[in-house]
């Protein structure tokens, strides 16, 4: 009886090797039966983390279509961790060839890649997760749980913060070619401000106006944004990819009967109700990571907490917010029918 996930790593650079470190501590309830990338180098790092975990390297591939080709019946999942403008093609693939994905954050550079992916998962059945460690986290899962409940009263402000040495992180790297990145600091690291504002908020975004600041590269490197949700509740997003040598964020919901504090990942989750004088950590079962929240999911002990439909939302976010930004920081609605449209026609 096979009891293990056979699983494919798809893309082995500096992201996957990190998701790489934690998944062979789960080897119990997963097999990484192979490793696919077009750059056979990366392939040297990645077996640095097998080797010292004493395990063989696994088989690697240059080509997925190669690769399915040749054991797409002998998997079970694949994990996508490539450049943002192959997630679409890539994930599209492997559903057709009847595996499950978890798909690296952003999933998609617009909203049309994002209702194709949509579709994709219909039409197949398959699963498809987005890896965003927000949502994937037991924290915003939790802090989700305490504002629906009502015990925190009403959403009156929501202020979101982001801050990394990104620009010099990633000059002459993919990460700052638009057309393989789809955008800058606030669609890579920032993505997951967006997305965990969005989820924990639980609404859609009515309108949004928004500035960026290249700062001499090619995408957008420091961010202001702000918004209104259909509640009406206001929005604040804040993104600094251009500062000391750092990575970190703030996130803070104030509501009516107390504040909400946790992070862009979801590490940890603090709360201050009326009558308290100082926020308190709300302790909450550990996580191995996505992946281990994936094999959840994929084993139905866990809702899908982050389903395509959470991907587009937060992609929506991110057209408005460029919409916005193309116009100087004019405020644009952020609605479905608007941001089904081409970029190029907004």
């Amino acid at each position: 009886m096979q009891t293990k996930v056979r699983m494919v790593v798809v893309g082995c650079g500096g992201m996957a090797r990190h998701h790489l470190k934690k998944i062979v501590q789960q080897l119990d309830t997963t097999h990484i039966a192979a490793l696919c990338d077009p750059d056979p180098a990366v392939f040297e790092q990645a077996g640095e983390i097998f080797a010292e975990a004493g395990l063989a390297m696994p088989p690697t591939w240059q080509s997925l279509d190669n690769m399915l080709m040749d054991i797409g019946d002998q998997l079970d999942a694949a994990f996508i961790i490539t450049p943002h403008a192959y997630h679409h093609d890539q994930t599209v693939a492997c559903l057709e060839a009847g595996l499950d994905v978890l798909l690296e954050k952003p999933m998609a550079v617009n909203a049309r890649e994002a209702q194709s992916l949509i579709e994709a998962r219909n039409r197949t059945g398959r699963l498809l997760v987005v890896a965003f460690q927000g949502s994937l986290s037991p924290q915003v899962r939790m802090g989700e749980r305490l504002l629906r409940s009502g015990g925190l009263g009403q959403i009156h402000n929501i202020s979101a913060v982001a801050w990394q040495n990104w620009k010099a992180l990633t000059i002459n790297s993919w990460r700052q070619n638009p057309v393989l990145s789809g955008g800058g600091f606030m669609f890579d690291t920032g993505a997951h401000v967006l997305n965990t504002v969005s989820d924990l908020a639980g609404e859609n975004f009515v309108e949004v106006a928004a500035w960026f600041d290249n700062r001499d590269t090619p995408v957008d490197i420091l961010a202001a944004a702000i918004g209104r949700l259909q509640s009406g509740a206001l929005v604040t997003l804040n993104g600094c990819g251009d500062t000391i040598k750092s990575c970190f964020s703030d996130i803070r919901f104030f509501c009516s009967e107390g504040i909400l504090q946790t992070t862009m990942w979801g590490d940890y989750l603090n709360v201050q109700r009326a009558g308290e004088t100082e926020l308190q950590p709300v302790e909450v079962p550990a996580s191995m990571g996505v992946w281990q929240q994936f094999l959840a999911v994929r084993a139905g002990t866990l809702p899908n907490p982050c389903p395509p439909e959470v991907g587009l939302r937060m992609v929506q976010l991110w057209d408005a917010l460029q919409a916005s930004a193309r116009q100087g920081g004019r405020p644009v609605p952020s609605s479905g029918a608007l941001l089904q449209l081409p970029l190029n026609s907004l």
